[in-house]
């Protein structure tokens, strides 16, 4: 059965990227923010390889209806074992949260991260991070990405006002926190993974370095390792999913795709099953060509490539 999964998941991995290259951005929500990559990379045609394909399905599953999850793919020894999670904005609906970890998803097999054993990327809607060393539960307060906006000296009335939104995302509880202020809005979050104390303890040292980093930018971005803050002035920046309403048309026919293939890849595995156990393991080897032209020939088609 395993080697039967292998090559379905790789073929879910690809379908993945088909469905999200062809459509539409949605500014607000898969708008590239940062990402990385480790620098150990895996042998191709590994069983991590094979995990970490397993590990990426799971997270674009689950995306389609929780707004955030954690995974860890075993294998037959140490070094095969794959740890993974994702994190969707607090105000995402289901498909833009599925249509984030998607996009997310496909990039990691692109142009981020191509063979590597880790990698962790931050769109503006969600992220996603994986890697073959636990970091699941482990607060990591580690500087990631800063971002300070044009400076335009010190107004007090702004400044005061901002410091008072800041003050109420760190005095907030949840996981998922925002504030405003007339023309100051902000916004906070911590990964899922986080303890409450964790979160808060996470938060309030991204607030105190927002502060004291971007003094009197009209904006400021500061995201660590396991949690981020961000603020705007004057309309700088939108945070909120207001911006993003009128593409909710596009996430949702991304939403429909990714369902249908989720539910085409697990009749394929049932039906590969089947064929496996009728014809035995060399009936594999020509009929899976085969349905994977007919698959890629139909999902062509639906996205009008």
């Amino acid at each position: 059965m395993a080697t039967t999964l292998r090559p379905l998941l790789s073929l879910l991995t690809f379908l993945i990227c088909l469905s999200s290259s062809p459509l539409p951005s949605l500014s607000a929500v898969d708008t590239f923010v940062y990402g990385g990559c480790s620098q150990i990379k895996y042998t191709p045609n590994s069983p991590y390889e094979s995990n970490l394909n397993s590990l990426l399905t799971s997270l674009v599953n689950s995306a389609t209806y929780s707004a955030y999850n954690k995974f860890t793919i075993s294998g037959s020894s140490p070094q095969d074992v794959v740890y993974g999670l994702y994190q969707c904005r607090g105000d995402l609906a289901m498909p833009d949260c599925a249509t984030c970890v998607a996009r997310s998803v496909s990039q990691f097999g692109g142009v981020l991260c191509p063979g590597t054993c880790g990698g962790a990327i931050q769109l503006e809607g969600c992220f996603v991070k994986y890697d073959n060393a636990t970091f699941i539960g482990v607060e990591d307060k580690t500087v990631v990405m800063k971002k300070c906006g044009p400076s335009v000296g010190y107004q007090s009335d702004i400044m005061n006002r901002r410091d008072a939104v800041l003050g109420s995302l760190g005095g907030s509880g949840g996981l998922y926190r925002v504030g405003g202020s007339e023309d100051v809005q902000g916004v906070a979050q911590c990964v899922g993974d986080l303890s409450v104390g964790e979160c808060q303890d996470c938060l309030s040292e991204a607030i105190g370095r927002l502060k004291s980093d971007c003094g009197g930018a009209v904006f400021g971005d500061m995201f660590l390792a396991k949690c981020y803050a961000r603020y705007s002035t004057s309309g700088a920046h939108v945070y909120t999913k207001n911006n993003h309403e009128s593409s909710n048309g596009d996430s949702e026919k991304t939403f429909a795709i990714i369902i249908g293939l989720l539910a085409g890849v697990a009749l394929l595995i049932i039906f590969l099953t089947f064929v496996r156990k009728v014809f035995g393991g060399n009936g594999m080897i020509f009929i899976f060509p085969f349905l994977s032209f007919i698959f890629f020939k139909q999902l062509s088609s639906d996205l009008n490539l």
